[in-house]
C-alpha cells in the first residue's frame, strides 16, 4: 500500500533525482582532484582511474536509490505536518541508522570491496583468546583488500546486532608487528564491549533532531520576512528545497565540534580500553607512530583544526597516552577492569 500522497509526490521524487544527478556531476571534476589526483601525488593511492570511476558511480547509484526509496517522506511530512515534521522526522532517524548500520557490512561494503576472514591463521588464534578475555564470545574479525585502492593504514568496528565485526585493511596486516596488530585489534574490541555503535547511533539521532528543529524555526522565519521575493510562502514548498540544504549544511558546519568531540572521546577511552587488555605501551605507541608516518599525517595539529575536523585524538596525544597510561604499575584499578578476564 502507498503511502498517503506518494503518487503526487512523483514529480517532486524526479526533480530530486534529477537534482542529485546533477550535483555527482557537477562535483566529478573536484572529487577527481581531491580523491584521484591528491592521493596519488603523494604516492598514498594504487587505485587505477578505472576503478575510481567505477566506485564513484557506485556511490552515486546507491544515493540515488536511497533517495528513491525515502525522498518523499521528508516532503509528506512537511505537507502532513508543517509544525511537527521536524520532530517526526528526527525520531525517524533512529530505526534508520540502525537499519544503515545493519545493512553496510552485508550489503553497501562489498560493493567496493572483498571481504574474508583473518587469513593468518597464527594471527587468528591469539585474536580469538584476546576476544575471549574481552567476553566476545565468536568474534568476526575480518580483513579487507584496500591494498587495491590505498597504502593508507586502518581498522574499524562496523554494524549493528547479528552483522557487528571488525574489520582490518590489508595494509595495516602487512605493515604493523603481531603486538602492535594485536593493541590495535583491542581497541576496536573497546568500541565493541564498549557498545559505541548503538551510542553514536543514539547520539547521532538526538543531534539531527536538534538540527532538524533548527532548520524549521530558520526556514519559517527567513521565508516568512522575504515570501514576496522568493515566491513561495511554505517550508512544504518544492522550491524551498535549496533553502533547506543551504541551512543544513550551514547548521552541520556551526556544530561540526559537537560529534567530532563525542567521536574523541570515544576514540580515546577505546585506546585506554585497547592498553588495559593488552598491557602492551610501546606497541600502542608505536603503532600510532607508523599508521601516522605511513599516512603523511600531521602529529600534532593546531587546536582549532582538531576541534573542527578530527574524528579522533591527534597522533601526538595517543602516543603520549599510549606511553603514560599503566596504572597496573602503580597499584591502582583499571578503568575497565570489570570487562576483562585474567
Amino acid at each position: 500500500m502507498d503511502p498517503p500522497n506518494k503518487k503526487s509526490s512523483q514529480p517532486r521524487q524526479f526533480s530530486l533525482q534529477a537534482l542529485r544527478l546533477a550535483y555527482y556531476l557537477v562535483s566529478l571534476p573536484l572529487n577527481y582532484y581531491a580523491g584521484f589526483v591528491r592521493p596519488h601525488s603523494y604516492d598514498l593511492s594504487s587505485q587505477t582511474l578505472g576503478r575510481w570511476l567505477g566506485n564513484y558511480v557506485k556511490g552515486a547509484v546507491v544515493m540515488m536509490v536511497l533517495g528513491l526509496a525515502l525522498g518523499w517522506i521528508p516532503f509528506l511530512l512537511l505537507k502532513k505536518s508543517p509544525r511537527r515534521w521536524w520532530l517526526y522526522l528526527g525520531l525517524l532517524a533512529l530505526p534508520l541508522l540502525c537499519v544503515w548500520q545493519l545493512i553496510q557490512p552485508v550489503w553497501i561494503d562489498p560493493l567496493y570491496h572483498k571481504f574474508q576472514r583473518l587469513q593468518d591463521k597464527a594471527l587468528e588464534s591469539k585474536v580469538l583468546a584476546q576476544a575471549a578475555r574481552a567476553g566476545i564470545e565468536g568474534s568476526r574479525v575480518y580483513e579487507v583488500n584496500q591494498s587495491v585502492d590505498t597504502r593508507t593504514l586502518n581498522a574499524y568496528v562496523v554494524g549493528f546486532m547479528g552483522t557487528k565485526r571488525i574489520v582490518f585493511w590489508d595494509t595495516l596486516l602487512k605493515t604493523l608487528d603481531e603486538d602492535e596488530l594485536l593493541f590495535i585489534l583491542g581497541h576496536e574490541m573497546g568500541h565493541y564491549v564498549l557498545r559505541h555503535i548503538i551510542k553514536g547511533i543514539a547520539f547521532s539521532s538526538v543531534l539531527i533532531l536538534f538540527s532538524l528543529y533548527a532548520v524549521h524555526l530558520l526556514a519559517g522565519r527567513i521565508i516568512l520576512r522575504h515570501k514576496a521575493r522568493f515566491g513561495f510562502n511554505a517550508p512544504s514548498d518544492f522550491a524551498a528545497l535549496p533553502l533547506g540544504l543551504l541551512l543544513i549544511q550551514i547548521i552541520a558546519f556551526l556544530g561540526m565540534p559537537i560529534p567530532m568531540a563525542f567521536m574523541r572521546h570515544q576514540e580515546h577511552e577505546a585506546d585506554r580500553f585497547g592498553l588495559e587488555l593488552t598491557l602492551s605501551n610501546h606497541a600502542a605507541a608505536t603503532a600510532f607512530v607508523k599508521i601516522r608516518q605511513n599516512d603523511l599525517g600531521i602529529f600534532r595539529p593546531g587546536r582549532i583544526p582538531e576541534i573542527w575536523l578530527f574524528t579522533h585524538p591527534s597522533s601526538g596525544e595517543r602516543i603520549d597516552f599510549g606511553n603514560s597510561y599503566r596504572p597496573w604499575e602503580w597499584g591502582q584499578p583499571s578503568h575497565y577492569e570489570e570487562y576483562i578476564k585474567p
